[in-house]
């Protein structure tokens, strides 16, 4: 006789779960926060702060989640299991399975505008979070405000009470919050996050309504964040980890590490969840703790990533067990990182910058590199460029830095050093890939053909003598093998 298949998860289980939950004592809140971007980020890291919060301070601070990609399968599958899912964290301590609950509506747009908009505009909703990547902005590189020329924007200029952008979604909900404004809370790994979120809305707001993009300007509030845990792609392994725990099935679980850090600017006209209950640290400048983040683990990451795609490396841990990149890292981190950063007592760079390695040594996620990879021509300017800029300020070399970059150069090629093939994906993949290609392989020819993209450098850097040098050097040294380059790189 062939064994039933495991339940599904469901709330009426919830009783059976024991010490898969963070505690027995739960009473099903309200929805207060919408979250638009309902990625395995989010609910790996803000969903149990909150849920954690709401367990030690109350409050009716329940979540309706939102993807904004047009696909409902995420949408019915979380719904499926009434908003539950389970978080795998995975360490050297190893595995713990948690069943999260802050979750209790998901919607997928614009198959569910109409439910969307009764949510954002029901006055017990006082926070809309976001994780929509920098992308989802709709930025205007160059200005920071909305991108004109961005086709959703472009919709929703001409449509605006039927938005598609983040953008176009916030205005339109703002519009009609005028007598009690909800607070705007970026959580996207951006620098200033809260502060590029306002002026892509306000800009957008004012193309539409001059008044209005004013008073979002001057009465919402956007406090910026600083967020932190590694979250890999849901795999097998993962759901599999949910049935032998609870002997339940889950269908989108979340992978993570023990690790997390959420660092926020304290300021919400309408209330917030008790966050630093859950170990949020509330301040009035996240600035310092986020540079330190966006410097050290962000830049470090996409070094590792490309340096990895190209020298064969899969996944983080097999790259920072090599004793040559593990080398280069923290010589990176030590000697030309950190130098750049000015921080509160309360962060030692250090013990920070030996936290992180022992992060990306974890066996247990199998971070892709892959995964990291993607997105370069947004995350290269801010987590490695601007620390080229301030050691430059500085006077001081960035030989590493530099081959960091020259590595994501490379990268564009779609090929390891071993002739294996990958796809780009990244905004303005068609247009790199054909640079890199003009290049011929010739390092100084992808030089000349990758500077003058002024979305990622700018005139005055890209013009700069020390950094071309230093890009010829590492391309030269690259084109001869990655692996090779990072061992003569360590140093």
């Amino acid at each position: 006789m062939t064994p039933s298949a495991p339940l599904l998860l469901t709330r009426h289980a919830l009783p059976e779960f024991g010490t898969h939950v963070l505690s027995a004592q739960w009473r099903e809140p309200r929805i207060g926060i919408v979250h638009l971007g309902i990625g395995n980020f989010h609910r790996a890291h803000q969903a149990l702060y909150t849920e954690e919060a709401m367990l030690a301070a109350g409050g009716d601070w329940g979540i309706c989640g939102v993807t904004l990609q047009g696909d409902v399968s995420k949408r019915d599958a979380l719904m499926a299991q009434q908003g539950l899912y389970g978080v795998v964290e995975r360490g050297a301590q190893g595995e713990k399975v948690t069943i999260a609950r802050a979750l209790l509506e998901v919607l997928a747009m614009p198959h569910d505008h109409e439910i969307l908009f009764a949510r954002l505009t029901d006055p017990l909703v006082k926070i809309v979070s976001l994780t929509v990547t920098e992308k989802g902005y709709c930025r205007d590189s160059r200005t920071g405000d909305v991108d004109l020329e961005d086709t959703l924007v472009a919709h929703d200029l001409a449509h605006p009470e039927t938005p598609r952008s983040v953008p176009g979604i916030l205005v339109a909900a703002l519009r009609r919050r005028r007598a009690n404004p909800f607070t705007v809370l970026s959580c996207d790994n951006l620098a200033h996050n809260g502060a590029a979120l306002r002026q892509a809305v306000c800009s957008f707001a004012r193309q539409l309504d001059p008044e209005l993009g004013d008073w979002i300007a001057k009465e919402v509030a956007f406090p910026s964040t600083m967020v932190d845990r590694i979250v890999p792609a849901t795999t097998d392994s993962e759901r599999e980890s949910v049935v032998r725990a609870l002997g339940y099935r889950d269908a989108a679980p979340v992978p993570c590490e023990p690790f997390r850090q959420w660092v926020i600017e304290d300021h919400f006209p309408a209330g917030r969840p008790a966050w630093e209950t859950a170990g949020a640290q509330l301040v009035d400048d996240v600035t310092p703790f986020e540079l330190a983040k966006l410097r050290m683990l962000n830049g470090t990451h996409s070094t590792l990533a490309y340096l990895s795609m190209l020298a064969g490396f899969e996944t983080i841990d097999a790259a920072i067990s090599d004793p040559d990149m593990h080398r280069l890292i923290y010589t990176m981190m030590t000697d030309e990182i950190a130098p750049t950063l000015t921080v509160p007592g309360s962060l030692d760079v250090l013990a920070y910058r030996d936290a992180l390695l022992a992060r990306y040594a974890n066996p247990a996620l199998k971070h892709r590199c892959a995964q990291i990879a993607m997105d370069g021509s947004q995350k290269i300017p801010p987590r490695l460029l601007g620390t080229i800029a301030a050691r430059i300020a500085q006077g001081q070399p960035f030989a590493r830095l530099a081959l960091a970059v020259a590595a994501w150069m490379m990268f564009l090629r779609g090929h390891a050093d071993d002739g294996i093939r990958f796809e780009i994906k990244d905004p303005l993949a068609s247009r790199l890939q054909a640079l890199a290609a003009s290049a011929h392989g010739e390092p100084d020819a992808l030089l000349a053909a990758l500077l003058p993209v002024r979305e990622i450098f700018p005139a005055e850097l890209a013009a700069h003598p020390g950094l071309r040098s230093a890009l010829h050097d590492a391309l030269q040294t690259l084109a001869k093998g990655a692996r090779g380059a990072i061992a003569a790189y360590a140093g």
